[in-house]
């Protein structure tokens, strides 16, 4: 069934405004959808499946996009229509851009160079090559340009996987067990599951296997006291809720009041009475101090590039510059110094980022490593071995997408030294922070 012509120019007015890079390509969707409510299902999905496949293939389309006639954002346009829904499907094309069209959509993109083919900014392509030589580099661009699965998180507070699987099936939806996160699921297609009892009752949450497996590095127990440092939205909180096993002291800690907000219908559904958000001013806010050597598990999840998630959010790699990853770097050591100084002695301390960049990663390790002394450096393969995850690693987990299907993650686990003893707290527990 061909689509009605007027939606080349809802998917052009939107491309344009996107391709401005001013904000995250979803929230720029989701405004124009609701600017346009007249729009039917259909018509929304391959308006986005265009502009995501756009932004995946934006190198090689924007080459493409060259040849032919007329406005060039029509054309680019176009290319991103043909590709989510067939050339026969759009209406209300010339028979000079319906030629056009089919003739680009022939192309052998085999012999591309590997640069175009990688679909990635040049410092990132080049960042990739140094890091990895040319042939791994192209396997981990081409794999990061392919959309991800649905990964979900079965919480362990209300049921098992294998319950979960069998009440998915009987929707249906066939869900698969993640090879590493004991908690996973994994859905090669993407039903909509907001609807289901099994999300709406908290049972089951979306998150990426390899943010699970974060939360397992943490290593959180019954009644310890715990902290997920840059909380977001929660999805790592939520898991280490859950191995906490409701019991002990969870703070969630956010410098976003709105990331917080999100957690809280999130946290009511599931089941956990022992998480308390906390919104800070900075990783240096005196509810950090108050809690100076408190601490059993802190968990780090820094802000950074985000070059990791490209599957899902493929506008970053556009939207961020050289000079932000050096403005991140900064930002990333003094998080990682503050949330420090709430670990206890023989205390774990997790720093984690969905980056796959060295000077996100080892580097802040290092760095920090060279100016803490009473912290080491903890195997990674130690720790997946006590969690019974079967994963290769060496000293810091590296997941990569063309290699272990999730999105990209870094961790390293670091301890403080039982003898050294911790910064102490400015004031007692009980005032540490106000709720």
């Amino acid at each position: 069934m061909r689509l009605p012509p007027a939606i080349v120019g809802h998917a052009e007015e939107v491309l344009r405004e996107i391709l401005r890079f001013t904000g995250p390509a979803d929230v720029t969707l989701s405004r124009y959808f609701r600017e346009h409510p007249r729009l039917g299902s259909r018509e929304r999905g391959v308006i986005a499946e265009a502009i995501y496949g756009l932004l995946r293939n934006k190198s090689v389309y924007t080459s493409f996009s060259e040849s032919g006639s007329g406005p060039a954002m029509r054309r680019l346009t176009l290319l991103g229509l043909a590709d989510a829904a067939g050339v026969d499907a759009l209406g209300g094309l010339s028979d000079d851009e319906i030629q056009w069209l089919e003739r680009v959509m022939q192309i052998d993109r085999s012999h591309l160079s590997l640069a175009m083919k990688s679909n990635m900014p040049a410092w990132i392509w080049d960042k990739f090559v140094a890091k990895l030589g040319e042939e791994e580099a192209l396997k981990l661009a081409e794999s990061l340009n392919v959309p991800a699965p649905l990964d979900l998180r079965v919480n362990t507070m209300k049921s098992n996987r294998e319950d979960v699987v069998a009440s998915l099936a009987a929707a249906p939806i066939i869900a698969e067990p993640t090879p590493y996160s004991a908690t996973g699921l994994r859905i090669r297609k993407k039903p909509s599951i907001q609807n289901l009892p099994l999300f709406k009752d908290g049972t089951i949450e979306v998150q990426d296997e390899g943010s699970q497996l974060l939360a397992q590095l943490v290593g959180a127990k019954r009644g310890e006291m715990v902290a997920d440092f840059c909380a977001g939205a929660g999805g790592k909180t939520l898991a280490l809720g859950a191995a906490m096993r409701n019991t002990g002291r969870l703070y969630a800690f956010d410098i976003s009041e709105k990331r917080l907000a999100k957690l809280k219908p999130r946290l009511a559904r599931s089941g956990l009475s022992n998480v308390h958000p906390v919104v800070i001013a900075h990783e240096k806010d005196a509810k950090i101090k108050r809690l100076a050597g408190k601490l059993d598990r802190v968990l780090v999840d820094a802000p950074c590039s985000g070059l990791g998630t490209l599957r899902r959010n493929p506008d970053v790699k556009w939207r961020q510059t050289a000079d932000g990853i050096a403005e991140l770097n900064v930002k990333q050591s003094s998080i990682l110094d503050g949330a420090a100084r709430m670990v206890k002695g023989g205390g774990r301390l997790v720093y984690a980022t969905c980056s796959v960049l060295d000077e996100e990663n080892e580097a802040i390790v290092e760095g920090f490593l060279a100016t803490h002394p009473d912290f080491v450096l903890v195997p990674a393969s130690k720790v997946l071995a006590e969690q019974k995850v079967d994963l290769e690693m060496g000293d810091y987990l590296k997941l990569m997408p063309h290699i272990h299907q999730t999105d990209g993650f870094f961790a390293a686990i670091l301890e403080r030294n039982k003898t050294v003893a911790a910064p102490k707290p400015e004031v007692s527990e009980a005032e540490a922070v106000e709720e």
